[in-house]
């Protein structure tokens, strides 16, 4: 069984910076892309940054150069280091992977993790 456990979320000032960390674990043959999302409240989720197994990222607008993701592939982990945060950041943040294990299944989320952007 696959599992996705986040960390590193928490409450900060404008400005201000937080890591977020994902790591997955389990039966797991190859990870194509891992990724961050995020919901906040009274919103759809939306896509935050993602990387794939080569290095190629994408990111949401709003998050160009401010937000970088990185992937650590012999560890199946994935961080998103955020700086010059907003309170439009507020939200949940859930990691995402795609990938192939030993059931059909291929796209598994963590639990969430709180980032809170407030004076």
């Amino acid at each position: 069984q696959v599992q996705l456990v986040e960390s590193g979320g928490g409450l900060v000032q404008p400005g201000g910076s937080l890591r977020l960390s994902c790591a997955a674990s389990g039966t797991i043959f190859k990870i194509y892309s891992m990724g961050w999302y995020r919901r906040a409240p009274g919103k759809q989720r939306e896509l935050v940054a993602t990387i794939t197994s080569g290095g190629t990222t994408n990111y949401r607008d709003s998050v160009l150069g401010r937000f970088t993701i990185s992937r650590d592939i012999a560890k199946n982990t994935v961080d998103l280091q955020m700086n010059s945060l907003k309170p439009e950041d507020t939200a949940v943040y859930y990691c995402n992977a795609d990938l192939v294990t030993n059931t059909p299944d291929y796209e598994y989320w963590g639990q969430g993790t709180q980032v809170t952007v407030a004076s």
